[in-house]
């Protein structure tokens, strides 16, 4: 393993442990805990403090949702609770950044002025203003409203410590001012490369929340709100005002120009896409946000990717194959027989990143000379039959807590996704904005170029029955599938899918009771009970029976008996399917998460109603 570059990075222990990590509206925030007023008037001050912002970045394993989409999921748990309909405000729980957090950039925000470097400190008030745009994205697009605070509440500001849910609207135009802020300040680049935040970040990451909150907007029929700034004009916000925000973020980032597609061969030769989630360094010419790990003597920061794919379960759905293309181009739904493929058959002439994400036939495990074929057991950890390579790096990796891969927060592929999506969702994608994104992408794995004109023309069959919300109607419906697709496929696992199916308004996918394919998530086809060779070397090595098992030389069997966690969809034949008995219905209050009541309860009573001033999520 390549030895990595250390930086001598301080983490702040004044910026973090400072706080109490208190779940709660209520908690007073320690003024007292601090040094004295003086402080964070050096730039070794704010580089001090600001550094501990950055343990807000989850760690890659937390970019599984898990059981939470339709083309990915955990099988050493039960369905999520939303899945099961089984989700209640008394057993929610703030599970995203905690409100500590937030005071401790307020705190910082506060007091930063006492810098009386100007340059300096809008540098590091840029990195605070980005990471509590952060924390309210992520508050917004699980809870919906929230209360906005953007100072230190004292224990005596009853007002503000008590406050009513401010709309999303107004939170998030918040957001978008304080990623204005983060852009005006930070600088382009690092002595820290890509694992700090910089000026292109932050444009790229407000592309990510704007997209986010237009489409959210547009596909959940959002009121538009009027919105007074500072200086007392009034703002519209709209689903195309957000979508306008996110297209000129992008466009930012795609004009600076230094960022492209990465087509290095340093890991597997030929295979630029499955090489770049390996890669032990970050790569830069994509990368535009990462976090470092890395082990030595001296410093251990470690994950467990690559040990949770392979221990904890996780399996591809049917779903997701059935996005990829032929490597030609056209659907592959246009092949006779594709709803009865086999699983050696499907990867035939397929885009290359299913074979670079989902384990074929011919898979080989990086850094091993396999002399023998992969096939899947249908058990174990592929219960579906797919399983998930995109983060398989060499068995060094393998352990719990033992991976050093450096991790993406944020690449180029994602914001030329975004651009391409927001122009699209606004009427403005032509020919030379797809060339420019979509096709940018499809090029690193030599797919053919989407055309726009086409996919408008004829949108489709097989996107059009899985998306089905009454707002795809429209002349660019088929544009706008097709870059579904695309990013479906691009960015598998890394993070995004399940918040897609949200604000796009097809939670119905999640839901085995509810998703368009079948009675549960579905995997390969089996036309019926016996054995089968998986990897097309001409000797069965799969054994599918129902009841008692019979005399086999296949390396593997696996029973489909009705009551088993592995079923076939027609009893002795069909799709491999999961959680076939699970019929909870996706219900429109699945959008959002329930505001915890033990923090409704704390909160005082309104005078008029008699209820608290913090309100729940309908349906709750």
């Amino acid at each position: 393993m390549k030895m990595k570059r250390i930086y001598n990075i301080l983490i702040s222990g004044l910026s973090m442990l400072a706080f109490s990590s208190c779940e709660g509206y209520l908690d007073k925030f320690p003024e007292t805990d601090l040094s004295p007023e003086s402080f964070y008037s050096s730039e070794k001050e704010l580089e001090l403090a600001t550094n501990g912002f950055y343990a807000m970045l989850s760690k890659p394993d937390g970019t599984f949702d898990g059981a939470l989409q339709d083309n990915d999921l955990q099988y050493h748990v039960s369905l999520s609770n939303i899945q099961m309909g089984s989700r209640s405000a008394e057993n929610e729980s703030w599970s995203t950044s905690t409100w500590s957090d937030l005071r401790s950039l307020n705190y910082y925000l506060e007091r930063s002025v006492n810098c009386t470097n100007e340059e300096v400190r809008k540098k590091y008030d840029g990195v605070a203003y980005f990471f509590r745009a952060m924390f309210y994205y992520e508050k917004v697009r699980k809870y919906g409203d929230m209360p906005w605070y953007d100072h230190v509440i004292s224990d005596s500001d009853k007002a503000s410590l008590y406050r009513p849910r401010d709309s999303r609207g107004f939170v998030m135009q918040k957001v978008m001012e304080d990623l204005d802020k983060a852009i005006d300040g930070l600088p382009v680049t690092w002595t820290e490369g890509v694992y700090r935040v910089s000026k292109y970040a932050a444009y790229a990451f407000k592309s990510r929340v704007a997209l986010f909150e237009g489409t959210w907007r547009k596909y959940h029929d959002v009121p538009d709100e009027t919105y007074t700034k500072e200086d007392g004009t009034q703002i519209t916000l709209s689903s195309e005002y957000f979508l306008q925000q996110a297209a000129d973020a992008a466009k930012a980032v795609i004009d600076y120009g230094k960022y492209k597609m990465y087509k290095g061969e340093t890991v597997v030769k030929g295979q630029p896409y499955r090489d770049y989630f390996v890669l032990e360094d970050a790569e830069t010419s994509e990368t535009i946000f990462a976090r470092r790990f890395l082990y030595t003597a001296e410093m251990n920061i470690r994950h467990g990717v690559q040990f949770s794919y392979k221990n904890m379960r996780y399996s591809l759905t049917r779903a997701l194959a059935y996005h990829y293309l032929m490597a030609d181009g056209t659907p592959f739904q246009n092949q006779e027989g594709w709803q009865t493929m086999q699983f050696g058959q499907e990867f035939t002439g397929r885009d290359p990143r299913m074979a670079q994400t989902i384990a074929a036939p011919d898979y080989v495990a990086v850094g091993t000379d396999a002399s023998t074929k992969y096939y899947p057991n249908c058990k174990d950890y592929e219960r579906s039959g797919y399983r998930p390579i995109k983060y398989f790096s060499d068995d060094t990796h393998d352990g719990a807590g033992t991976s050093t891969t450096d991790y993406a927060i944020i690449r180029y592929g994602e914001v030329l996704l975004n651009y391409a999506e927001a122009k699209a969702e606004l009427g403005q994608a032509d020919q030379a904005v797809i060339d420019q994104t979509i096709n940018a992408i499809r090029a690193r794995v030599n797919m053919p170029a989407l055309d726009v004109a086409k996919a408008d023309a004829a949108p489709d069959a097989f996107l059009s029955s899985y998306y089905t919300d009454k707002h795809l109607e429209g002349p660019d419906k088929g544009l706008i599938l097709e870059i579904r697709r695309e990013r479906t496929v691009e960015l598998v696992n890394e993070g995004f899918r399940l918040w897609d199916m949200l604000r796009w308004h097809e939670g119905q996918q999640l839901c085995p009771g509810s998703n368009t394919l079948g009675p549960g998530f579905i995997g390969c086809w089996f036309p019926g009970l016996g054995e089968y060779d998986m990897n097309n070397d001409g000797t069965p090595d799969l054994c599918i029976y129902s009841g008692t098992a019979p005399a086999t030389d296949c390396e593997n069997t696996l029973n489909v008996t009705d009551g088993k966690e592995n079923t076939l969809s027609e009893g002795t034949s069909g799709y491999l399917v999961q959680f076939k008995d699970q019929n909870y219905k996706w219900e429109e209050k699945d959008y959002l998460y329930p505001i915890p009541v033990k923090q409704i309860q704390i909160y005082p009573k309104d005078e008029e109603t008699g209820k608290s001033v913090l309100t729940q999520n309908p349906g709750y």
